[in-house]
């Protein structure tokens, strides 16, 4: 059995997470299944920014949990949803780290969207 490396966030990788000023709304096919005024902005290195909105503040008719699982040295391990809106099943929309580390710990509890798998906008308060 191999050991997992645990990363801290660091100068050279820094994460920092904060509250989003205004309303996140997520539509996958047009449809909006989320919306929420509580989304948290994951800043992670250079990367960009990424919505985490609480997963009660998406529409649970449009998920279902997929059998993939990743792992990040930094968050944790991340289980993944499909989005199904109409006819049209979106596998793999969704990441989620139930369990994060506690340097990400604000972030349990939410959700994040791939940008190429919907629709995610971000609207002034």
């Amino acid at each position: 059995m191999t050991t997992r490396q645990i990363k801290q966030p660091t100068a050279e990788h820094p994460i920092t997470i904060t509250p989003t000023a205004g309303r996140v709304r997520v539509r996958v096919n047009g449809e909006l299944i989320a919306d929420t005024g509580s989304a948290l902005g994951l800043q992670e290195s250079t990367y960009p920014v990424v919505q985490y909105i609480p997963i009660g503040d998406v529409d649970p008719k449009v998920l279902s949990r997929s059998r993939t699982q990743t792992y990040c040295p930094y968050k944790g391990d991340a289980a993944y949803y499909n989005v199904t809106v109409g006819h049209l099943t979106v596998e793999d929309a969704i990441w989620t780290y139930e369990q994060p580390y506690p340097a990400v710990a604000a972030i349990a509890g939410h959700v994040a969207f791939y940008p190429d798998r919907a629709d995610v906008s971000v609207e002034p308060a």
